[in-house]
């Protein structure tokens, strides 16, 4: 029986139509399940169809074919039970902190008691407490990362998606923020869909990794991390963290030249 948070795909494919009335093909033939309260990466070369897929889940992209299912309940549309992080900024400029992140509980809802009740413990969650008052200008992009975050955990989803959230940010800023999310998941332990182009960070933060190839995209290699669960940034240099960059990058290696290659056909 499925578990109420775990996620199926199945045999997904999803194309777009062309001027030229063909169709682009973006993801296809993508079969996976993600078991409940896990953590998972998805990386691949640039325009492979990784936040495509991401989309799918999230209910904001139709599939061609196949399906997709969280627990028991297909996915026809956006779920409240599904939280998203993008990679854009989101914060409201003119609202403070906390009420950044009571935003989408007033549009769901929620009650004032219950959205300042878990605001502030969303708040404290990701690090933020006694920046409750400041607005987003005053904020580091960081820190303007961690209120998007608390906004989503604030609604308590049971499946959180993020689209590449750390890539505006620097390597030190996303190393620690890293390592934020991480300590949440084992707090929280909800299952996590997580797409990025950064390797070693898809490592650092996964239980499995999937590979995609360049267009149409595929799942090519499943890379299990069989690190410990409490990683710590040095983990990058022992033989083991190498041994799954190593693997992750054999079978990227080769798509992204792919890719590159057909890009620079097409530029010519």
């Amino acid at each position: 029986m499925p578990t109420p948070t775990d996620i199926e795909l199945k045999d997904v494919r999803i194309a777009f139509p062309t001027a030229s009335g063909t169709e682009l093909v973006a993801v296809d033939g993508v079969h996976q399940h993600i078991p409940e309260r896990t953590f998972v990466s998805i990386v691949g070369p640039s325009g492979c169809g990784k936040s495509t897929l991401l989309a799918a889940v999230a209910g904001l992209q139709k599939v061609t074919s196949g399906s997709v299912r969280i627990g028991d309940r297909p996915v026809n549309g956006p779920d409240r039970a599904v939280g998203l992080v993008f990679q854009e900024d989101s914060t409201l400029p003119w609202r403070t902190v906390v009420d950044n992140v009571r935003f989408a509980m007033q549009v769901a809802g929620v009650s004032k008691a219950e959205q300042l009740e878990r605001a502030a413990a969303a708040i404290e969650l990701v690090g933020l407490k006694g920046f409750e008052k400041s607005r987003p200008t005053e904020l580091s992009g960081g820190m303007r990362q961690r209120v998007a975050l608390a906004r989503t955990l604030a609604l308590r989803p049971s499946v959180v998606l993020m689209d590449e959230p750390f890539a505006a940010l620097d390597q030190q800023t996303r190393i620690l923020l890293g390592a934020e999310v991480l300590r949440i998941w084992r707090q929280t332990h909800q299952t996590v869909l997580f797409v990025t182009h950064d390797i070693a960070e898809a490592i650092l933060l996964s239980q499995q990794v999937w590979v995609m190839s360049y267009r149409p995209g595929r799942i090519i290699d499943v890379v299990d991390v069989d690190l410990p669960e409490e990683r710590s940034p040095d983990i990058v240099s022992t033989p083991d963290f190498n041994r799954l960059q190593n693997r992750i990058w054999s079978s990227l290696q080769a798509e992204s030249m792919r890719g590159f290659a057909s890009e620079s056909r097409a530029a010519s």
